[in-house]
């Protein structure tokens, strides 16, 4: 017999924090942005204006938390807690096993008179291999619900061989021979690849990422705003501390001139974002340099992928990432 605990506004990440992370690590969709680290920074920095949190969490019979579904609720749609652009992947956090009875309880839940009124859900970035593809189908025809399942973006990646020789030769031969006149050149301009490490001083490097970031393009200096900076701080400092972020700068002489924000977590290096100051040192492509080099960390440690997560951008496929799916689920009224 599975228990429900429904919980209104924020004090859900205290109350569940012993808990969350334990069961995120064993969920059929265990990605950086399952964390309670992520989920809260979401939350706290980034939710929409009038929108408000509501949580389902559900119990086995040992009282054990199985289940964790966490949504928002805005003009009477109910979407994932951080289901906009920043977020990669989203889904309900249950393990695999559990996911057809969790999924159950959830709606139950959703369709009791203590929960909040709500006329539609739309569920985005479920990764293309999640349970929830196939369950959530099955449980809006037994409430004879519309539902409707589009792709919502793509999300290359390269399954990673065992040596970075191996990698170079399973790509384009064109492209092969750019990534390696690009590592001699920066090398010989001097040009080195440094990582935050355990002691260093976290905000200040967060800082330092963030000033290449806006630097890079007008688009990506209009979208860090305030809310944003916020969820890098606030990410990057639960993430170092739990020794799954990776964050890269390309450097010349003092200077730093790219970085690169990344997840090294669950093996699996995850690109988040990224930033050069391309009026000083555009002509070096330090942003091929540190990706190159970040390729090659990940399959040091015995990764299996490297995840460029969402979006088509060409330069993905010149390091021979090949595209997966997420998904947008939508039931009701949204459908």
């Amino acid at each position: 017999m599975l228990k429900t605990q429904l919980f209104h506004g924020h004090r859900v990440f205290t109350d569940l924090a012993p808990e969350w992370d334990d069961l995120a690590s064993r969920s059929m969709t265990d990605t950086p942005f399952q964390s309670l680290a992520y989920q809260h920074a979401w939350w706290r920095h980034l939710q929409p204006q009038a929108g408000t949190l509501h949580t389902v969490a559900i119990r086995d019979r040992s009282d054990d938390l199985v289940a964790i579904a966490c949504f928002y609720l805005l003009d009477g749609i109910l979407y994932f807690n951080g289901c906009t652009e920043e977020t990669d992947y989203l889904d309900l956090i249950t393990p695999a096993e559990q996911a057809e009875v969790a999924w159950s309880a959830v709606f139950d839940r959703l369709c009791d008179p203590s929960f909040p009124d709500w006329t539609g859900l739309d569920l985005c970035n479920i990764p293309a291999a999640s349970p929830t593809r196939a369950i959530l189908p099955q449980i809006t025809e037994r409430f004879n619900w519309p539902f409707r399942e589009e792709i919502h973006e793509v999300c290359p990646v390269i399954s990673l061989p065992a040596t970075f020789d191996d990698y170079l030769g399973q790509i384009d031969k064109k492209q092969r021979h750019e990534i390696r006149r690009k590592l001699r050149r920066a090398e010989a301009a001097g040009a080195t690849v440094t990582r935050l490490s355990p002691g260093d001083d976290v905000a200040q490097a967060v800082e330092d990422f963030l000033d290449l970031l806006q630097k890079s393009t007008p688009e990506k200096r209009e979208w860090l705003n305030d809310g944003r900076r916020a969820v890098f701080h606030d990410v990057a400092q639960a993430a170092h501390e739990a020794g799954t972020l990776q964050l890269l700068f390309a450097e010349v002489g003092d200077q730093k001139a790219a970085g690169l924000f990344n997840f090294d977590y669950g093996r699996r290096t995850w690109v988040y974002n990224s930033g050069l100051d391309p009026a000083a040192f555009g002509h070096l492509s330090l942003g091929v340099v540190l990706t190159a080099r970040a390729i090659a960390m990940a399959i040091e440690k015995g990764h299996t992928t490297f995840d460029f997560l969402r979006g088509a951008e060409t330069y993905k496929y010149r390091f021979g990432a090949q595209d997966t799916k997420v998904y947008r689920n939508r039931i009701g009224s949204d459908a």
